[in-house]
C-alpha cells in the first residue's frame, strides 16, 4: 500500500493501514511528516515515483485536485496496471475528469469521500464512500476496509463526491441551526452546554420525519402536511424578529425565510415543506 500526501488525514490513513498489518510506503511533498509513521514501520520515499512503484494501489489524499494532477502527472507513465484511490475532496466533475485521465494511462480509478475526521479513521464509524471502477473496488475492498466502513455507491466516478458534498451540506445546515439556537439561548445567559441536550432531543425527533419527506420528494406528492408550508412561513417571521430583538444576527437563518416565502408564492402553501426541494433545483437532474 502506498499513501501519497501526509496531511492530518493522510497520516491517519497510513496509520490505519499499518495498524492492520499492511506494508505501507508513504510520500509527502514537504519532508518531515513521516517520522511517527516510519517509527511504526512505514517506508518513506523521497520521490513520488518510488511510492507509486512500491504498491499496486496508491491512495492519494492531498489539498485539491490540482495537487493530485501536479503530483501524478510526472509519473503517469508508471500507473498502468495499478489502481489510484483518490480520497482528495473535490467536485463530481473533477472526479470524472480525473477518472478519464487515469483510464488514459491504463490505471484503475476509485474516487472517495471521507465522511469522518482523522481521529475516526480505522474505526467502523468512519464511513468512506467510493465510486468508479467496480472491479477495482472488489479487488481492494478488504484493504480499504482498514480505513473504516467502505461503501461502494456507483460506477460513476463522480457519485462519491456528490454524496460527500451533499452530506456536508446537511451537516453544515445542522451546525448553522445549532449555532443560531445557542446564540439565541445565550442572549439570556443560558449556557450552551445546558441548552444543547434540548437541541439534540428536538433534532432527533425531527429526523424521524425525513423518510416521509424523502418519499414526498421522490413522488412529487407534497399534499400530506401536518404543519403546512404557509403556516410555517408565517411563524418563521417570529424567529427572525425575536433573534433581532435578542441581539442575534439572522445571517444563518434568513435564507430559509426567502425560500419559504417563495414556496408560498408558487402555490405550495397548503402542502408540506418538502415541496421546497423542487425550488432549489436550477437544472434538470442528470440522467
Amino acid at each position: 500500500m502506498s499513501v501519497i500526501g501526509l496531511g492530518a488525514m493522510g497520516r491517519a490513513l497510513a496509520g490505519a493501514f499499518l495498524e492492520n498489518g499492511h506494508p505501507t510506503t508513504v510520500w509527502n511533498r514537504t519532508p518531515g511528516r513521516a517520522g511517527e509513521l516510519v517509527a511504526r514501520g512505514a517506508a518513506e520515499t523521497a520521490a513520488v515515483a518510488e511510492a507509486v512503484a512500491a504498491s499496486p494501489v496508491a491512495v492519494v489524499c492531498v489539498l485539491d485536485y490540482a495537487a493530485v494532477r501536479e503530483t501524478l502527472d510526472p509519473v503517469a507513465g508508471t500507473l498502468a496496471g495499478r489502481t489510484v484511490v483518490n480520497l482528495t475532496n473535490g467536485t463530481p466533475g473533477q472526479a470524472r475528469e480525473t477518472a478519464g485521465w487515469a483510464a488514459g494511462h491504463g490505471a484503475g480509478y476509485l474516487d472517495g469521500g471521507i465522511m469522518a475526521v482523522p481521529p475516526m479513521i480505522g474505526q467502523a464509524e468512519a464511513m468512506i464512500l467510493y465510486s468508479g471502477s467496480r472491479d477495482a473496488f472488489g479487488a481492494h475492498e478488504r484493504l480499504l476496509g482498514a480505513l473504516g466502513t467502505a461503501v461502494y455507491v456507483d460506477d460513476d466516478p463522480g457519485r462519491a463526491s456528490l454524496y460527500d458534498l451533499a452530506l456536508l451540506g446537511a451537516m453544515y445546515g445542522m451546525f448553522g441551526g445549532f449555532f443560531h439556537a445557542v446564540a439565541m439561548a445565550g442572549s439570556e445567559e443560558v449556557p450552551a452546554s445546558e441548552f444543547t441536550p434540548m437541541v439534540s432531543g428536538f433534532l432527533n425527533a425531527m429526523i424521524a420525519s425525513l423518510p416521509a419527506m424523502a418519499a414526498a420528494v421522490d413522488s412529487g406528492d407534497h399534499s400530506a402536511a401536518d404543519s403546512n408550508l404557509e403556516m410555517q412561513a408565517a411563524a418563521y417571521v417570529n424567529l427572525l424578529d425575536a433573534s433581532r430583538a435578542q441581539g442575534v444576527s439572522t445571517e444563518l437563518v434568513e435564507p430559509m425565510r426567502a425560500l419559504l416565502d417563495r414556496g408560498v408564492a408558487a402555490g405550495h402553501g397548503g402542502g408540506d415543506v418538502s415541496s421546497l426541494v423542487g425550488l432549489l433545483r436550477t437544472a434538470p437532474a442528470r440522467g
